[in-house]
């Protein structure tokens, strides 16, 4: 079997969700894992604000007004289907969803309930999709995430109970080679509703494929695989062929929004290859991702914004036993993860990208000597696959950047990466310098 994601941007219109019932039908057997359409999830989080604050009448208007963005869409999506019961039958499917987010306004609001409304976008746009692939005479499985996907205890995929309860829901059906399922949504360790964040449809179809060995898993967007550098910032950017899965994790990890950071570590740890392919031109390459790099050098560029760079400085503590310990301590007790670290014999400087318990840390901090704390920082990641006698790499990296301001660098820590901490405001100078001077682009 393969696994074949498609995100919301490829289901954002009427044609496009007709172009996807066209790319599938291969008859080759498969799993199809979607993502709520383009802009719901984001109606569903202002439904939940407008709940948490008790405004009844925004929340309800907001239902309102998806409900009718989803009669356009339907009536569109069928309007050249013959039979009109399939229109009428996924009309009353959406009304149920939506009738079910309607009734939370009569509830007091919860986390539980927050969960369950915004479960609803995968839940309506699979339910869509079945019942099109239904009118166009494609024999479709309707499969609910709830029924197998779940996390554990400490909110990690409990990919035991995953595995083994996929594999009942496909063994059901042994004649059928078309599955389709929903991205981002779980249960918890409770049975409650819940999901694997923003962007975790990615991480559902990792785990899919995981669990039941699939040959490869595909990631469907409207971009030609993941480029060399950003698009959105650079010009003459170019699709990577391959990378390892090292290589990519690096690059979604520090910025590359093409691919959730998480994604590849089930298909890693069960050696499946992954592809970033295009909707919109499903001939193009796209990006191979699998266990080894085939070519050395640099690959591709990326940049991570929102960083803030904390450095402590103590001469008299910095050598003694234990104060890196303490000092990262201080971390884990705020629950922070660090991105970077540098140190020299009088101080040791971090980054970070969540300053939800900022305050705190440095007040911590202050016992091991001063504090000093830079905001709106990006940190500029330049991975490849650099083996340990390679020269010249760090030489073209930084010839490129010789007019950029450079607060921190990580050099050595793997293979893959080299990173260097800027300011936000230089990001934009920074990407098409080692565009230029890196690719020759």
């Amino acid at each position: 079997m393969i696994i074949q994601k498609f995100g919301g941007t490829s289901l954002g219109t009427p044609e496009r969700m007709q172009s996807i019932a066209q790319l599938i039908a291969d008859g080759e057997r498969k799993v199809i894992v979607l993502s709520a359409v383009s802009g719901t999830t984001n109606t569903l989080v202002q439904i939940c604000t407008a709940l948490h604050k008790r405004d009844e009448d925004e929340a309800l208007l907001l239902a309102d007004n998806l409900e009718s963005l989803y009669k356009q869409f339907i009536e569109s999506l069928f309007s050249k289907v013959s039979e009109p019961s399939f229109k009428e039958e996924t009309f009353e499917i959406i009304e149920a969803y939506l009738n079910g987010i309607r009734s939370y306004s009569k509830k007091l609001f919860s986390p539980f309930i927050e969960r369950s409304i915004l479960a609803q976008g995968e839940l309506i746009s699979t339910n869509i999709f079945h019942q099109y692939l239904k009118s166009e005479g494609k024999k479709s499985v309707l499969l609910n995430a709830l029924d197998f996907m779940r996390t554990d205890s400490s909110g990690e995929p409990d990919q035991k109970f995953i595995e083994e309860n996929l594999q009942f829901e496909l063994s059901k059906h042994p004649k059928k080679n078309l599955f389709i399922c929903q991205g981002y949504i779980c249960r918890n360790a409770f049975g409650e509703i819940d999901n694997l964040k923003r962007g975790g449809s990615d991480y559902s179809a990792s785990l899919i494929g995981a669990a039941i060995h699939a040959k490869n898993i595909q990631i469907w967007t409207d971009i030609d695989g993941m480029h060399n550098n950003d698009p959105r910032v650079v010009d003459n950017t170019q699709p990577i062929k391959e990378l390892s899965f090292k290589e990519a994790a690096e690059l979604a990890y520090f910025g590359a929004k093409i691919l959730h950071p998480a994604s590849i570590r089930p298909a890693e740890e069960k050696n499946i290859p992954v592809w970033l392919k295009n909707t919109l031109d499903s001939n193009a390459h796209g990006t191979l991702i699998h266990a080894e790099s085939l070519t050395k050098g640099f690959k591709a560029v990326a940049a991570k914004e929102g960083i803030t760079a904390i450095k402590i400085r103590s001469g008299r503590m910095l050598m003694a036993y234990g104060f890196l310990r303490n000092v990262f301590e201080v971390f884990e007790r705020f629950k922070t993860p660090i991105d970077m670290i540098t140190t020299s014999e009088v101080a040791v400087s971090v980054t970070i990208d969540e300053v939800t318990n900022l305050e705190g840390i440095v007040k911590e901090l202050k016992n091991f000597g001063s504090v000093e704390v830079d905001q709106d920082q990006t940190i500029v990641c330049v991975v490849g696959n650099y083996s340990a006698e390679g020269m010249g790499y760090a030489s073209k990296i930084f010839t490129a950047l010789d007019k950029i301001p450079i607060r921190m660098i990580s050099y050595g820590g793997s293979n893959h990466n080299v990173s260097v901490l800027i300011k936000t405001e230089q990001k934009k100078a920074a990407l098409t310098a080692l565009n230029k001077g890196v690719f020759n682009l």
